[in-house]
């Protein structure tokens, strides 16, 4: 199976606000919680462990590092 990078959410709207009504009332720490939590579930619903790798390395692509933030 290859990562499928193309828009592909049903309802994209509806899942959005999903997400943040997921987060409300929540602290930092409980909000960070509940997004590893996803993260987890989603992970073992895709399985794949070279589709779980790219999909991290594409996401950690375009994100520097924070000391290369704060020097900016």
């Amino acid at each position: 199976m290859n990562l499928n990078t193309a828009p592909n959410l049903d309802r994209p709207d509806d899942f959005y606000e999903a997400l943040i009504d997921m987060h409300r009332g929540l602290d930092d720490a409980a909000s960070q919680e509940v997004n590893a939590r996803l993260i987890l579930l989603l992970c073992n619903h895709i399985g794949g462990h070279a589709l779980l790798i790219e999909a991290m390395q594409r996401a950690r692509a375009t994100v520097a590092p924070a000391a290369l933030a704060e020097a900016a």
